[in-house]
């Protein structure tokens, strides 16, 4: 499968989050957003998202490869827990990288530890030159 048969997946809990879902529709990439729970979908389909993932975090069994075919992964950090739960599910959907966009520098270590390949610690509220090197 080629890359841009791919879909990016995005965490878009806050505003940072927000702003790198416009950067990748102004771009062109194809992307799909990851949430679990129905006021982040609603807030999501009001963005303009086409493809919401809905996950439940708790139930393990329930963490089947979705159908769509799954890049890189960008997650922005809202909660330890919740970021360490999408981790564990992405790394098991996909090969490529999954990247973590936080505003704290505590939990690098243990992001690393469950698969992310690369821990982003930034105060902006824009990212998008981590789609510098995407078509």
């Amino acid at each position: 499968m080629e890359a841009q048969d791919e879909f990016v997946l995005v965490s878009a809990p806050n505003k940072t989050g927000e702003q790198f879902i416009k950067a990748l529709r102004i771009k062109g990439i194809t992307y799909a957003a990851i949430t679990n729970n129905e006021t982040e979908k609603s807030r999501l389909t009001h963005l303009g998202v086409k493809h919401i993932l809905m996950v439940d975090t708790v139930d393990r069994e329930t963490w089947l490869i979705p159908e769509l075919p799954v890049g890189k992964v960008y997650l922005f950090e809202s909660s330890l827990p919740l970021i360490c739960r999408y981790i564990q599910i992405c790394r098991s959907w996909t090969g490529k990288p999954i990247y973590i966009i936080t505003g704290s520098n505590n939990a690098r270590l243990i992001y690393k530890g469950l698969g992310a390949s690369y821990v982003i610690y930034t105060r902006s509220d824009d990212v998008s030159f981590l789609l510098d090197n995407e078509s």
